[in-house]
């Protein structure tokens, strides 16, 4: 006896900006088993549909709840921590017509779950667990895509990172690291495959202020890596994110800018829950995240100075 055909209706609760996927691969599946599948509409009946967020209803709030359904089903990090699709979604080959442009020769996905840190700010150990594990290979969300978004946690802390960084290798693909690389994690090994890895700008992290000096000889061991590839790079330096106001005093913010900086990477300053931070703190990642600036003047007390004059 024949299954009935299924219709089902996607809603991406946080955007259409940044692909859901999530949503792709349950596309993906539903296809596979001649399913119909479109985004949702107020005018068509569906058997089933699946909302799916990533952020919390601070930033992403349900606006509605479809009332043209059996049977709704809500999932993703901005629901909860213990929702998870099934083995057999989560290893589909995401459906990239869901989001022509921002897929365009462009493929996303994990080859990794899990992270070791365990950071305040952060939910993947509660939600993926604190051991950073292999799920899948480069092959089953890439198929030739000139570029690559790898959403990864922690890559560089799996135990199978060298042979991951082999597929993103021999890929070809360029490929951006997107969630960074945990300097901590950096060898010389592992480093000297890192630089033979296509890509356009390699960023890394110095969130907490414990770890400054593992944080730097992770930077340096890779910087030495590229000298020695001959990959120094072009135009402007990595990036390392500096989180600030998030446990932090201005004091400790300044110490992990300037210990970025002292080793020739560019620090880029993120704001934890940017309503609450004080002036400094928003005076500081305008002078460090814009390169005129900066450069214009690199002693963040003068220009701070200058700028409170000019009011």
């Amino acid at each position: 006896m024949e299954e009935s055909v299924v219709r089902v209706g996607l809603i991406d609760v946080d955007s259409h900006n940044w692909p859901n996927l999530c949503l792709m691969k349950l596309s993906a599946w539903h296809k596979s088993h001649g399913d119909v599948v479109e985004w949702w509409n107020g005018f068509e009946r569906y058997d089933r549909v699946y909302m799916s967020k990533v952020f919390t209803d601070e930033y992403s709030a349900d606006e509605f709840e479809p009332a043209n359904a059996e049977e709704i089903i809500k999932g993703g990090t901005g629901y909860g921590l213990d929702n998870v699709l099934p083995d057999e979604v989560e290893h589909s080959y995401p459906d990239y017509s869901l989001y022509p442009e921002a897929t365009r020769n462009t493929a996303y996905g994990f080859l990794t779950r899990g992270c070791p840190r365990a950071c305040g700010f952060c939910i993947v150990s509660q939600k993926e667990g604190r051991r950073s594990r292999k799920v899948a290979d480069l092959s089953e969300f890439w198929r030739g895509q000139k570029y690559i978004k790898l959403l990864d946690p922690n890559l560089l802390a799996c135990p199978q990172h060298m042979e991951l960084i082999e597929q993103l290798t021999k890929s070809g693909a360029r490929v951006d690291f997107t969630q960074g690389i945990d300097a901590r994690c950096i060898t010389r090994e592992n480093a000297e495959a890192l630089v033979r890895v296509k890509t356009q700008m390699m960023h890394f992290a110095m969130d907490r202020p414990g770890g400054i000096a593992a944080v730097k000889r992770g930077l340096e061991i890779y910087a030495d890596a590229l000298d020695r590839a001959e990959k120094k790079w072009r135009g402007r330096p990595p990036k390392v994110y500096v989180l600030t106001n998030f446990e932090t005093s201005h004091e400790q913010d300044m110490e992990r800018i300037h210990a970025v900086q002292s080793v020739g990477f560019e620090p880029y300053v993120m704001i934890y829950n940017k309503s609450t931070a004080p002036q400094i703190t928003r005076d500081l990642q305008r002078w460090a995240n814009n390169p005129i600036i900066y450069h214009a003047q690199p002693d963040f007390k003068k220009y701070r100075r200058r700028a409170c004059e000019a009011i």
